[in-house]
């Protein structure tokens, strides 16, 4: 029956929700630098990749495979890597793949990072060529003898635009091209991205996964089935000995390790009770922003964006490949930047910060904030004008959360 678990159930009592060593309940926090051997033969080997063991926390800590394994067994995995950060991990995700000279194709509705992110793999002379929308269609016009990855978010953020990734991905396969998908916003309550034909899957785990805004992380899932052509994708040139499993192989030994982009083991304990809950948060915080934005359609001069309104251009996406549910971010345009500023000010129990996935509602301006350092054709891209506003919904009662954005409204400047 164990292939059989719905979500929660998996969460709790899979494969991987327990074995630690003392019975714990809970995998124990290996708060240590490095680990002792009673013979320098063993350690030598485990440094060999000859054994297994751990050596040092920067190349291998329990308390972090214990949450990679969780992790990975949600989306479907071969194996994962946790990193210190959601930028950390898509950038150790590209770089495995990528070498000076090389190609991405992306799509322009990504989060302010991950576009600054891309100006800096520039330097190191890997370009990205960015698809207006990223469909099938417009990466097959995109795609040169140089592209080694694709690169989307499932659904981005702020602009909602949502990746269909079986259609994608069969594109990107046919030219012997993986997609890399960045699926935070969804998390794998909503969709998994390697059933639907993805090949890596990475997520911030500081946002939803981890919930609780207590931690900094992020993690790399990868499907183990794309089959790598190490004449193509030359930075794997030293793993293709390791077939399909490759990219993780070069990933963990290589990239992860030699960059010191791991995970600290606290965040990872912290993230891992953190994702116990990750299905009832998902569930209430979906409902809460259906409501929200439902009752804010109704509200003049303000234009709501989110999934499940039926004139939003992605709504199809949410019965066909979203589970009925639609995200908990929702955007407001209120006519002005000094509106949206006062709207913002105005809420009582929405709280001004930059992060989203968190327990309580989050509201933040994306064009003074996330995107300062795009210009503003750039941003309007990413779905990002100078009066929209960004709203991580929680999972507060819904009517005060109706009843407050109204209120911000309704005292705001021209309102």
């Amino acid at each position: 029956m164990e292939g059989y678990l719905r979500f929660n159930t998996k969460l709790l009592h899979g494969k991987t929700s327990g074995g630690y060593f003392a019975r714990e309940i809970l995998p124990p926090v290996s708060q240590v630098t490095a680990f002792r051997y009673e013979c320098m033969e063993d350690l030598e080997k485990v440094f060999a990749h000859k054994s297994m063991g751990y050596a040092y926390t920067r190349i291998g800590n329990p308390t972090l495979t214990a949450f990679e394994q969780r992790i990975s067994e949600l989306e479907g995995g071969a194996g994962a890597v946790a990193t210190s950060s959601g930028m950390s991990a898509i950038t150790a995700a590209l770089l495995a793949v990528c070498e000076s000279g090389d190609e991405i194709i992306a799509g322009h509705g990504l989060y302010g990072g991950t576009i600054e992110l891309f100006k800096d793999l520039e330097k190191f002379g890997i370009h990205t060529r960015f698809a207006d929308e990223l469909t099938a269609e417009q990466i097959k016009k995109l795609i040169t003898s140089k592209t080694r990855v694709i690169f989307g978010e499932l659904i981005s953020n702020p602009s909602l635009a949502v990746l269909d990734v079986t259609e994608v991905s069969k594109a990107a396969h046919e030219a012997g091209i993986p997609l890399f998908v960045d699926s935070t916003t969804a998390t794998p309550f909503l969709a998994r991205p390697l059933s639907l034909g993805a090949d890596v899957v990475i997520h911030s785990t500081s946002k939803y996964i981890n919930g609780g805004g207590n931690s900094i992380g992020g993690i790399i899932v990868d499907g183990g089935k794309f089959p790598w052509d190490t004449g193509k994708h030359t930075a794997l040139k030293d793993f293709g000995r390791y077939g399909k499993m490759a990219f993780s192989v070069r990933l963990r030994t290589d990239l992860w390790e030699n960059f010191g982009g791991c995970m600290a083991p606290a965040n990872a304990f912290l993230s891992y009770i953190g994702a116990d809950t990750l299905g009832l948060r998902m569930e209430r915080i979906c409902k809460n922003a259906d409501a929200l934005a439902h009752a804010l359609d109704e509200e003049k001069e303000i234009r709501v964006a989110y999934l499940t309104l039926k004139n939003h251009p992605y709504h199809e996406y949410v019965d066909k490949m979203l589970g009925g549910l639609g995200g908990g971010i929702l955007t407001l345009r209120a006519g002005t930047k000094e509106r949206a500023f006062d709207i913002i000010n105005n809420l009582k129990y929405a709280i001004i910060a930059s992060n989203i996935g968190d327990l309580r509602t989050l509201v933040v301006h994306p064009a003074s904030t996330l995107y300062i350092h795009s210009g503003k054709e750039d941003r309007e891209k990413a779905g990002v004008y100078d009066d929209t506003i960004r709203v991580s919904v929680g999972i507060e009662d819904r009517e005060d959360l109706i009843a407050d954005f109204k209120e911000a409204i309704r005292k705001s400047k021209n309102g």
